[in-house]
């Protein structure tokens, strides 16, 4: 994706009327770790994947609070996500001091997103290289937000970003229909299901995974290590009969070709004398009178 013409200023335009630097910092958000919104009618789930650098490090941290009623999973480079939480966590102090009320959720994306589309129209700044997932519960419900470094912002039931979020959206397609009406349990367990897709190697551990609910009567609640632990244990032992199912199944298969092929083999000798005896029969000796 190497552009050496039109790449070199974020406020250049290339013919087609793409702004390459822009593009280029959406793409930092794909290369991040993957993170996971969801929504019902009452609670919002965040979940994310969380990587080391290294055996000796620990797990970078991928969700943050941003008030009681709201919170952030990100994807792409940290250290622009911990800018923009300052940035947010500042502007909720703000309005809870002059209007004495929770901010509402979708203010303060417009707000991300402004500041966001600023830097793709300043040849002295550059794009932030980070997404946003912005969950949060006010007066008027359970919302998801998704913003882009290019300024954009969308409102989701369910949404995935990050590297191999498109095996989370496929889950996600699949069950969001069932997402409204369910429990906090049920949203939990759907959200590492998601995570769990987009692993490429390895299992899913209480390390390597993180889960934050927000929802009505419910402040901000962050689940990491022994918090998310039984989770990650119903949901094992949920997986665990279909895996024995599928193994059944494979072990049948080829015990099902056999006997289908014993059967067709059996069949064909019967045939073979069947169609002898007929031809014998033309031939017979008529009877005498």
């Amino acid at each position: 994706m190497f552009r050496n013409q039109y790449d070199t200023d974020v406020t250049t335009w290339s013919p087609q009327g793409r702004l390459f630097q822009v593009e280029y910092a959406m793409e930092a958000v794909k290369q991040g770790s993957c993170a996971v919104g969801l929504k019902s009618d009452t609670v919002v789930v965040l979940a994310t994947l969380k990587r080391a650098e290294s055996e000796l490090s620990s797990f970078q941290r991928k969700v943050f609070k941003v008030d009681d009623h709201m919170g952030i999973a990100i994807a792409g480079l940290m250290a622009d996500g911990r800018s923009l939480v300052k940035y947010m966590r500042n502007e909720v102090l703000n309005h809870k001091y002059i209007y004495e009320s929770d901010m509402p959720t979708g203010r303060l994306v417009r707000q991300i997103a402004d500041k966001s589309q600023a830097c793709t129209q300043r040849s002295w700044k550059r794009p932030y290289g980070v997404g946003l997932l912005v969950g949060g519960y006010d007066s008027t419900g359970a919302h998801l937000y998704q913003t882009c470094p290019s300024g954009n912002y969308y409102e989701y039931k369910a949404m995935a970003i990050g590297a191999r979020a498109q095996a989370a959206k496929t889950y996600l397609e699949k069950h969001y229909e069932a997402f409204p009406k369910a429990n906090m349990e049920e949203m939990i367990k759907h959200g590492l299901r998601c995570i769990q897709a987009s692993l490429q190697e390895g299992d899913l551990t209480a390390l390597n995974s993180s889960i934050a609910i927000v929802g009505k009567d419910m402040p901000f609640t962050l689940l990491e290590g022994d918090t998310l632990q039984p989770y990650l244990d119903a949901l094992k032992e949920e997986d665990q009969p279909m895996a024995v199912e599928e193994e059944a199944a494979e072990v049948a298969a080829p015990a099902a070709e056999g006997g289908d092929a014993m059967v067709a083999d059996a069949a064909a000798p019967a045939a073979e004398g069947g169609d002898a005896a007929e031809g014998e029969q033309p031939g017979a000796a008529p009877m005498e009178s």
